[in-house]
């Protein structure tokens, strides 16, 4: 952080999505944000993290609002079922009545259930849809429609589709796919309006979800030789959703370490 990002985001409200566990990618972009006296909005929901391995506790989302607010600026959260097509208007009209209307958007809400080709059916398929396009798309579009202020910021977050075969996430990684084909047209038809779209792929990140096997398979394959962290996503986001980042659009930045 310098004393500069501070300057340029102290003020502006980012609303960030998916923020539920303390050690998630979410928590830490909260964190470096009101690090910087950005306000922060979040949203949680706890039954999708209740049925996964990894779990969570029932006050962690309150609590991690609590830990911002001592950074001394204005935080608030909202339990929200993303699946839900009004849950982006229901979103922002919260945000405005707590904190205002919003700067930044971090779309970092995700669906991952693993699948594989034998486990392909339209209910799974439909799931990880609603939450990682539909939902990001309306998100996205009620900010646009929405936004009053001199200069908006859109992160989207992709995965390692890309980077090569997920045979075991088959519905996840179509996803992703979506959430990068959707940045790079939206960012050319919004840049008019002074709002930048960029995703980032950050890699596998210990985020608790790794078996130890997995952990190690990852850290001998590492060429920095270390797992990414959430604050490696944290920080990169924190530059993109800073005015510095005003010339950078309709970009897919894969912040893998190398790997």
């Amino acid at each position: 952080m310098t004393v500069y990002q501070r300057d340029m985001l102290a003020g502006r409200t980012a609303v960030i999505t998916g923020v539920s566990r303390q050690i998630g990618i979410g928590a830490a972009v909260a964190r470096a944000l009101a690090e910087v006296g950005c306000n922060v909005f979040t949203t949680y929901y706890r039954p999708y993290d209740a049925a996964m391995p990894w779990g969570s506790q029932a006050d962690e989302a309150e609590a991690l609002i609590a830990e911002l607010r001592q950074w001394g600026v204005r935080a608030d959260g909202l339990e929200l079922d993303l699946c839900d097509p009004v849950a982006p208007t229901a979103l922002f009209a919260a945000v405005e009545a707590a904190i205002g209307p919003a700067d930044i958007l971090v779309n970092n809400a995700t669906y991952s259930v693993n699948d594989g080709v034998m486990g392909l059916t339209a209910v799974h398929i439909d799931h990880h849809y609603a939450v990682n396009v539909r939902g990001m798309m309306l998100l996205c579009a009620e900010f646009v429609r929405r936004f009053q202020g001199e200069w908006g910021r859109i992160i989207n977050l992709s995965s390692g589709q890309g980077a090569g075969p997920m045979p075991d996430e088959l519905a996840y990684v179509a996803t992703k796919g979506a959430v990068e084909a959707f940045t790079v047209s939206l960012a050319a038809g919004i840049a008019g309006r002074n709002i930048t779209v960029n995703a980032i792929d950050p890699g596998a990140t210990d985020t608790g979800w790794m078996s130890p096997d997995l952990y190690a398979y990852l850290l001998a394959r590492s060429p920095m030789g270390r797992v990414g962290q959430p604050e490696d996503a944290a920080r990169l986001i924190r530059f993109l959703a800073s005015p510095e980042a005003g010339w950078i659009t309709g970009q897919i930045i894969r912040s893998r370490g190398g790997s």
